[in-house]
């Protein structure tokens, strides 16, 4: 059955399992859209360098927060809680991983690339913006394991892993001869694993443990 809540041990600690994750999101959201304000918004990455790796630093240590507090609530229930705990361990890697993805997309802007005056950049911005939206939305529809809107973001986001398959197709086959061809091609495939990963917290809202992590696959991959 789709994921429900931890046993409740009397302690604070689910409270704390779950401020924790949503302050991941949160942390993820900024750090993407700082990313982003130096590959489409003009601002140097030595700017925002700093401010965006102490954010993903956030992520990372609250990740093994979280890891600790399930191995904590682990020992005091013990097997009864083990399909929610590998669900909450599963999920908050992939919520880590948004942030490492956003290093990469920065990356792409250290590296010298500068995309807002590229052939597609209101496409790329049309889709900054709609990233940053689904990474603050799957928060706030994990946290209320809201099945409905669930199907609703990952119908969405089938959408845009659609599209950045297809630009990156067109890049790799020559088909669009734009400039910054290699860069652009990296931030569709950044940009499709951040949705990949939102899709796969998401997945636990809506389908059995054992098909976890299946929405990063294609649709017709996931049988």
């Amino acid at each position: 059955m789709p994921f429900g809540f931890l046993r409740d041990d009397g302690s604070d600690r689910l409270d704390r399992i779950e401020a924790t994750l949503q302050r991941m999101f949160a942390d993820d959201r900024h750090a993407f859209d700082l990313a982003m304000s130096t590959l489409l918004g003009g601002a140097a990455p030595h700017s925002v360098g700093a401010e965006l790796r102490a954010t993903d630093h956030h992520v990372n240590e609250a990740e093994r927060e979280i890891r600790r507090e399930l191995v904590v609530h682990a020992s005091v229930h013990g097997g009864i809680d083990t399909p929610a705990i590998l669900i909450y361990m599963s999920i908050v890697k992939d919520v880590e991983r948004i942030g490492d993805y956003a290093k990469n997309l920065f990356d792409l802007a250290a590296d010298g690339a500068r995309l807002d005056r590229a052939s597609d950049a209101e496409a790329l911005t049309e889709m900054q913006f709609e990233v940053s939206r689904l990474i603050s939305e799957a928060g706030d529809v994990f946290a209320a394991r809201d099945a409905e809107r669930a199907r609703d973001v990952l119908m969405r986001g089938d959408r845009l892993l659609d599209d950045c398959d297809h630009r990156v197709s067109e890049l790799v086959k020559g088909e669009d001869q734009g400039p910054t061809a290699v860069a652009r091609a990296l931030a569709y495939r950044y940009l499709k694993r951040i949705v990949a990963h939102l899709m796969n917290v998401l997945s636990a809202v809506v389908v059995p443990i054992d098909r976890l992590d299946y929405f990063d696959e294609d649709p017709e991959d996931r049988t």
